[in-house]
């Protein structure tokens, strides 16, 4: 029987584990798990129909912090009257409009480089 030593938080605070197995479920359990957006959206729905996070993170086994940065991302925000977009989309948005903002000024400056100025006065 082998015994592992594993840090779990401070300098002096360690776990003893006795077997192999014990030490892969205990390996496995820090693993974070992966949640599709449909899963995401879903609580974020049922947070903004008044389910407090706390709730959410009892009934789902999800964390509270989760829940917070998935709230900020899917919840919806009223451009006008026909347009609802999530903060994850407007940030799509203006990482796609820098982008087209850099490309633009390249395009200029090389329009620049490349027209001929006449020294006609």
């Amino acid at each position: 029987m082998w015994i592992y030593t594993i840090k779990v938080d401070t300098e002096r605070e360690k776990v003893y584990i006795k077997s192999e197995q014990e030490r892969s479920r205990i390996e496995m359990s820090r693993v974070t798990p992966k949640y599709d957006e449909d899963f995401k959206k879903s609580i974020v729905n049922l947070h903004q129909n008044g389910k407090t996070q706390s709730e959410l993170s009892r009934e789902y086994g999800i964390t509270t912090s989760a829940i917070y940065s998935w709230t900020k991302a899917y919840s919806e925000v009223r451009i006008d009257n026909d347009t609802i977009m999530t903060a994850k989309q407007i940030k799509e948005l203006q990482k796609r409009n820098a982008l087209l903002e850099e490309e633009n000024l390249i395009l200029k400056k090389a329009i620049a480089i490349f027209t001929p100025h006449s020294n006609k006065g």
